[in-house]
């Protein structure tokens, strides 16, 4: 089958936003520099940046990056010839002024993320940054707290403020490929935009996810070299490409200076490899936001609780992105009740 034949999937880059999770939020301009000019050689045509959190989080809440997220927009934009540099935005943590900064460092693409529930919460950045000429996505973070009728709806209001493509997001790594098609599916009738999907990796179904939402109609697959990402990563960008052209599609990407550029720059980044252990996989199991895996952690060891415990107990809760406080206070809560806690042994995903 020739390439005008196969259906197009587009292939977009996380590893220098998502990815800084991993590690820390700490690489470098030049790292980001180095990682970028891999990816555009491979053929990726967007390519995300900036702290892990998105534009303005570095901060002592969410930790300190090691530059500017200016910088490090400039030092893609440098590093690249064809692919467009793309920033995360998330109302009540970014503003429209740190977005100008982006755009005046060469950000062409902005990614204006809110919890499913909250679509509104999207008009006013993605407005203005359809008025200031930029390609405008949007997420819908945490797609499986909704069914998939509601999250269409949600969906809907993104679609007539101006966002030109609308992303399902299994923030949590909840989902598995039927939850996932569904959604997409649902989202896909809803709009006139083009659809996403970004995966997280926490029930080890990434890739299956990715393939299921293009299947109903996403064009625009999110991944991240090596799966650099929040808890258990995303769906890994050079497995993705590998199989999405034995599934048919065509990416437009060429996969061996893909994977050169995961094995050879990234990887000896890395702090640690990037896997599913048992934090990661009941994360996604009790369909917990992926970001609260390192504080977690923290506050299990401080606390003297077992990280599952936390864990279901904030599934149970139904905590969002956000919501970070609820760790410490779960944690207190669950050491003062001791061996007499009470803890859910599911949570519906």
């Amino acid at each position: 089958m020739s390439d005008t034949q196969r259906p197009k999937v587009t292939l977009v880059d996380t590893s220098l936003r998502d990815g800084m999770s991993s590690v820390s939020h700490k690489f470098t301009p030049q790292q980001v520099a180095e990682i970028s000019r891999g990816l555009d050689k491979a053929g990726i045509t967007t390519i995300e940046v900036a702290h892990g959190i998105g534009l303005g989080a570095s901060s002592i809440q969410y930790g300190f990056a090691a530059a500017t997220d200016p910088e490090y927009v400039r030092a893609a934009v440098e590093a690249t010839s064809q692919a467009d540099i793309a920033v995360l935005y998330v109302p009540g943590i970014a503003t429209l002024a740190e977005l100008e900064a982006a755009i005046d460092a060469g950000a062409k693409t902005v990614r204006v993320a809110v919890h499913c529930t909250e679509a509104d919460c999207a008009e006013q950045p993605v407005v203005w940054a359809r008025e200031h000429g930029m390609r405008v996505m949007s997420f819908l973070m945490m797609s499986h707290k909704l069914e998939p009728g509601a999250l269409a709806e949600q969906a809907a209001k993104l679609d007539s403020y101006g966002a030109q493509v609308i992303y399902v997001v299994d923030s949590a790594g909840a989902m598995v490929p039927k939850a996932a098609g569904a959604r997409v599916a649902a989202v896909r009738e809803a709009v006139s935009a083009d659809l996403g999907f970004h995966a997280h990796n926490n029930l080890g179904v990434g890739i299956a996810n990715a393939l299921t939402a293009a299947e109903e109609g996403a064009t625009f697959i999110d991944g991240s070299l090596r799966g650099l990402g929040a808890s258990a990563g995303n769906a890994q960008t050079e497995v993705l490409a590998a199989a999405f052209e034995r599934a048919g599609y065509d990416t437009g990407v060429d996969l061996f200076p893909l994977i050169d550029t995961a094995e050879h720059v990234v990887a000896p980044l890395m702090k640690e490899p990037q896997i599913v252990d048992e934090t990661a996989l009941v994360l996604g199991y009790a369909g917990v936001y992926s970001t609260f895996f390192h504080p977690t952690k923290r506050a299990a060891k401080k606390y003297g609780v077992k990280e599952r415990d936390i864990l279901m107990e904030l599934g149970r809760r139904g905590v969002i992105g956000g919501q970070e406080d609820m760790i410490i206070d779960v944690a207190a809560e669950l050491a003062g009740l001791g061996e007499h806690a009470t803890l859910p042994e599911k949570v519906d995903a």
